[in-house]
């Protein structure tokens, strides 16, 4: 499990997720199973804990096998109908559950395998697509898009600084010939960006981001996690970029993502959870030494309340 992908926050997320060893517990994004075998580790014999990957590889490298486990080959935006669904045929003896934990972003193993075009260390395919089987890769985003769409794309996901010349540049490069691998994007954007890792980072990201429809489908995950999480129970996600951490707490704050409060006749802000603790977790120095992807880790804790309760 390690070398698919090391899991961050490890004791911090599962020291907050579980409460109740006897309970039944989703980990929406199994990667290469880490979290999910700690979970397991502290669950008794009557725990249950249920899975997400969309990446089939995830699925197929976890390498665990344990009956209290199921593990779901699907979009983590779609937990709420699979837990009806095994609810329903008796799978789980209820439709909700202890806690969630959601660990974003990409694995090790995504990033390290070039063939998946996620990262621009390698000369690759231009693909970036967390489901092989999606319709739509990177290279179709780049090749297809209109400049405006293009702009939007790197404006709204990726918060690149020179968003305007950078969709400027692809457009007109891709006249020439397609762009299909990631060291071609890497030149064509260059002219933009300069020599800013960072920035490329950047453009890698949104482009990731509108492959997947990454926020799409976190928003999506958050608003249903307030009908799958039992009163009492936890909400635990990392995050890994300041668009994802801004959703989050938006969401534990005010029950939507926009951030804006609804109230109540009596004046109380309508929101499903209440913040465990008022600023974000991060690593450590240590792990940071030993996993340097997880210096941008936040984790945000969050406790089901009951209806009308602050």
């Amino acid at each position: 499990m390690s070398e698919y992908h090391t899991p961050v926050l490890l004791s911090q997320s599962i020291d907050a997720l579980i409460e109740n060893p006897s309970g039944i517990y989703v980990d929406a994004t199994f990667g290469g199973g880490g979290h999910t075998a700690e979970i397991l580790s502290r669950l008794s014999e009557s725990g249950r804990l249920i899975a997400f990957d969309r990446d089939i590889d995830a699925i197929r490298s976890g390498s665990i096998s344990d009956g209290r486990l199921t593990l779901v080959h699907d979009n983590y935006r779609f937990v709420r109908n699979h837990l009806l669904d095994l609810s329903h045929k008796g799978e789980i003896p209820s439709d909700k559950v202890d806690g969630i934990l959601a660990d974003l972003g990409v694995s090790s193993h995504q990033f390290d395998t070039p063939e998946r075009g996620f990262s621009f260390r390698f000369d690759a395919p231009l693909d970036m697509r967390m489901n092989s089987s999606a319709e739509k890769s990177a290279a179709d985003i780049v090749n297809g898009y209109e400049k405006e769409e293009l702009e939007r794309v790197m404006r709204t996901w990726g918060e690149v600084a020179a968003w305007k010349r950078v969709a400027s540049e692809i457009v007109s490069k891709r006249q020439e010939a397609p762009i299909e691998t990631t060291s071609r994007l890497c030149e064509v954007v260059s002219p933009a960006i300069g020599s800013s890792h960072k920035e490329l980072a950047k453009v890698f990201q949104a482009l990731r981001i509108e492959v997947n429809g990454e926020m799409r489908s976190l928003e999506k995950f958050l608003l249903g996690t307030a009908d799958c999480i039992r009163e009492g129970g936890v909400l635990v996600v990392i995050t890994y970029h300041s668009l994802e951490d801004r959703m989050v707490k938006n969401f534990i704050k005010t029950g939507n993502v926009s951030g804006v409060e609804e109230k109540d006749v009596w004046g109380n802000v309508i929101r499903p959870f209440k913040a465990i603790s008022r600023k974000p977790i991060e690593p450590s120095e240590e792990e940071v030494a030993r996993n340097p992807r997880s210096r941008s880790a936040k984790m945000r804790t969050a406790l089901r309340v009951e209806a009308g309760k602050k």
